[in-house]
């Protein structure tokens, strides 16, 4: 009853800066009428984990199998031990904080309806509900986080009870149970579920809407098993339009999210529009960012005059975030990009780090081998817990830059100040669009559109979102990475600042399987110099060659070094 008390208390206050949304046409408004586009991020693999984000996806996808690989080492009340420790560092008020300082105002949480009422197997009365206080609690308390920064919270229910798919890593599907819609238990459950949620949160302006079944991707009555040529699509708008009553019942306020079947995009057989307040979302990846791609989610807000949200998107390099969220702004289309934090993460805005002792776990679930102690496994594990904390991530400014700054603003930033005489590592160019700040040929990941495109544009995953090919360096000086893979035309911008008009000589620190050569030109073109770049007899081994005579003025310098042949990796540059 206290809780209670207190949540009302909350609730009533935060009603003195209200800001609710709806719908208006194809808008979305809030109560000054003003179009509010959300700029969001998904709080992927907080509630939900997904074996990529932990390393584990070549042995384990869904959570319940990563959950029985803990268990395997340490224990049923170890495992557990480790979720709690996940779960409260996972994702706290710092966090958020952060978000909403980078510019984000919106979030969508992904939530594990285990986490709010047992599996219908676990239910002590059979069709009846078990509620438990956790999951309620964490999104009392995001909410709460959410309202301190005037940000939205969008709820989206990512797993529903039973898993709404065949792709069973985005629901945490066991595919020996039945799922939602094989058992009419479970899409009780779901709808039961919903209307808790509203009746909790009905009052609440920073609630930005309820999105009601993450991804649906089943196979009704067509052949494709993720439901992508399915036809009617019946089951699941029926569900969803059942979710929608129950939520009315509660509540009429708030914005509800329907997504269509083939991981949210398949809206065939949509049948008439059910609610005065609803809008549509749809999920774009690894695609061109034009006007064609997004053509059937604009018809489909142009035929209904209903809003539409890019309710999940990301995994791709810094140059396709800046242009699709370019494509977005022209079309007053709002989005939330995927996820917040997975270990080794380079394309989101932060970096979950490992460890040795975690890798050690891993490469024995995959491989076999001798088995980890208890004590060495549970230790590593809430290493790793621990790592999730906000003082622990690294923080991603490129991701960040292009996400916001770059969206509309050309120019260039340092990575980092460097002042001269210093050193220089040649992973730390500028903050910038690409032909800004670098040149890169493999830049991007379109293997939707065209699958002779799929890339992994920074090959080495070290350090940077950018096309720069970026890798773990051994170097005996090094600030842990290098640029590698270079190819003929490519080529890299460094802010420099010098306390007069000089001539410098650069230590240049290079490897070189074959000859290459290089040129350091200004940003206009102006050439300083051409170095020559005799093998070093390996791709990592090390060798410094001195450039003398480069001018720089007083001030700022923006130098670019340009690469006139395949093959040269470079650690560093230092002026002297």
């Amino acid at each position: 009853m206290k809780r209670a008390v207190l949540l009302s208390a909350l609730l009533l206050s935060q009603f003195g800066t209200s800001q609710l949304l709806t719908t208006s046409g194809q808008k979305i408004i809030n109560d000054k009428g003003e179009n509010i586009q959300l700029r969001g991020l998904g709080l992927g693999g907080w509630m939900l984990q997904e074996g990529y984000m932990l390393k584990t996806a070549d042995f384990a996808g869904p959570q319940y199998k990563i959950k029985e690989k803990i268990a395997e080492l340490i224990g049923e009340d170890g495992m557990n031990e480790f979720y709690k420790a996940y779960l409260a560092n996972g994702i706290t008020k710092q966090d958020i904080d952060f978000l909403a300082k980078a510019g984000f105002n919106s979030i969508r949480l992904p939530m594990h309806y285990n986490l709010y009422t047992l599996p219908i197997e676990k239910e002590p009365v059979k069709g009846q509900n078990t509620w438990l206080e956790e999951g309620f609690k964490m999104t009392d308390d995001l909410l709460q986080w959410c309202a301190d920064n005037k940000i939205y919270l969008i709820l989206d229910l990512h797993a529903a009870p039973g898993g709404q798919g065949n792709d069973v890593n985005i629901s945490d599907h066991d595919k020996s149970k039945p799922s939602l819609w094989e058992n009419e238990d479970n899409q009780k459950k779901t709808i039961a579920l919903w209307k808790k949620l509203a009746q909790r949160y009905k009052d609440s302006p920073w609630i930005g809407g309820y999105d009601l079944i993450n991804e649906p991707n089943i196979n009704f009555t067509g052949k494709n098993p993720n439901g992508t040529d399915e036809m009617s699509n019946a089951p699941l708008w029926k569900l969803q339009k059942d979710i929608t009553a129950a939520i009315r019942e509660v509540d009429q306020k708030h914005i509800i999210f329907i997504e269509g079947n083939g991981w949210g995009n398949n809206y065939n057989g949509l049948i008439p529009i059910w609610d005065h307040n609803m809008a549509f979302s749809f999920h774009k990846y690894w695609n061109y960012n034009d006007d064609q791609t997004i053509k059937a989610a604009l018809d489909l807000r142009e035929k209904h005059n209903m809003p539409i949200w890019l309710g999940e998107t990301g995994e791709n390099s810094n140059v396709w975030f800046t242009e699709l969220i370019q494509l977005l702004d022209k079309h007053n289309i709002g989005y939330a990009f995927w996820p917040m934090k997975k270990i080794d993460n380079i394309a989101g805005i932060t970096n979950v780090k490992t460890t040795p002792a975690y890798e050690k776990l891993l490469d024995y679930w995959k491989n076999g081998g001798e088995k980890p102690t208890k004590e060495y496994a549970k230790k590593a594990l809430m290493q790793i817990a621990d790592h999730y904390k906000f003082s622990s991530v690294e923080i991603k400014n490129d991701v960040i830059d292009a996400m916001f700054r770059q969206v509309t603003d050309a120019s260039t930033k340092p990575f980092k100040n460097h002042w001269v005489p210093g050193r220089v590592f040649a992973t730390e160019y500028d903050l910038g669009r690409m032909g800004s700040a670098y040149l890169d040929k493999d830049f991007i990941n379109l293997w939707v559109s065209d699958p002779a495109k799929r890339s992994e544009w920074n090959s080495g995953q070290q350090m940077r979102n950018d096309g720069v090919d970026l890798y773990k360096c051994n170097d005996k000086i090094t600030n842990q990475y290098y640029v590698g893979k270079t190819e003929s035309g490519e080529w890299l911008q460094y802010t420099i600042y010098s306390k007069g008009d000089k001539n410098y000589t650069a230590d240049i620190r290079y490897a070189a399987a074959n000859d290459s050569k290089i040129r350091i030109e200004t940003e206009s073109g102006k050439v300083l110099a051409g170095v020559s770049l005799p093998s070093t007899g390996g791709n990592e081994n090390w060798k410094t060659i001195p450039v003398k005579n480069i001018p720089l003025k007083k001030g700022e310098n923006k130098i670019r070094i340009v690469f006139e042949n395949d093959g040269a990796n470079l650690n560093y540059f230092e002026v002297k």
